[in-house]
């Protein structure tokens, strides 16, 4: 390990500060993609250790993803193929399925990501868009909401495209899937422990939401212990995880990565730097 400089990581693999205690001469770490949250930041700082992460690389293919999951779960699209499969057709589906169009979409995370959603959701189809933030978001022309369950209450359908970490673990629990209604849809392309699985799968089973659409689980990066449960709706669809993975954010995440390498070793600044502040 005495000769490593460099690590290259991911959001749920990260870097712990005992890794790093066995690389004394590490420089910097770079997270491919957004999330740099199991990435040890005060052993980093606390050792001098510059840390990158490639924030925009794959934010398009997660917005086209997060609108692919509202569609697909309020379409009920997974129920519908299978319908068909068994051999049944028109006449005999009584399935409800709503549109997007023109309702409310409430996104938790206005970030690079949340932006992009935002933008689908207001230009493509319609849909008025309020957010939730720490802190509202300069210069945004979406509503703001200073509390989550005011988001859920007014919201039609709700996408979390918060990142991980200790700070919004269960973001979306119980009260928030009670506001947001036996209408409501749920789509998480950010971070599974943002959602609160429990207390989830309790709201699929008592009819307290309309359905839901994930790509991340509580309990990444192994298979989620709750996914059987969550996989036994038919008003659920789950993506294992892929919805930035495309040959374009592939190409993207190596450049932005190959420009922070480049640009650490030859002293200059960091492209994209992850900040050591709160």
């Amino acid at each position: 390990g005495a000769t490593v400089r460099a690590v290259l990581t991911n959001g749920r693999g990260g870097l712990s500060g005992d890794e790093m205690a066995l690389l004394p001469n590490l420089e910097i770490a770079c997270a491919v993609g957004a999330g740099y949250e199991a990435i040890d930041l005060d052993t980093a700082r606390s050792r001098g250790i510059a840390v990158a992460n490639c924030p925009d690389a794959n934010a398009s293919a997660v917005a086209d993803s997060a609108m692919m999951l509202l569609m697909a779960t309020t379409r009920h699209l997974l129920q519908a193929d299978r319908f068909v499969r068994a051999g049944r057709w028109q006449d005999q589906w009584r399935v409800d399925t709503p549109t997007i169009s023109g309702k409310r979409l409430g996104v938790l995370g206005l970030g690079k990501i949340g932006s992009r959603i935002a933008h689908r959701a207001a230009r493509g189809f319609d849909m008025e868009v309020g957010y939730h933030n720490r802190t509202a978001v300069t210069g945004s022309s979406y509503r703001y909401f200073d509390s989550l369950i005011a988001l859920a209450t007014w919201a039609d359908f709700l996408i979390a495209a918060a990142p991980g970490g200790a700070g919004t673990r269960h973001l979306v629990n119980a009260d928030v899937l009670t506001a947001l209604g036996p209408k409501g849809y749920l789509v998480n392309i950010g971070r599974g422990t943002v959602v609160d699985t429990a207390a989830l799968i309790d709201a699929l089973q008592s009819h307290r939401i309309a359905g839901a659409g994930l790509d991340v689980v509580e309990g990444e990066p192994n298979v989620p212990p709750k996914l059987p449960e969550l996989l036994r709706f038919d008003n659920v669809i789950v993506t294992p995880h892929v919805a930035g993975r495309a040959p374009e954010s592939r190409t993207a995440a190596t450049a932005l990565l190959l420009a922070n390498l480049n640009a650490h070793f030859s002293g200059s600044p960091l492209p994209s730097p992850v900040s050591f502040k709160d």
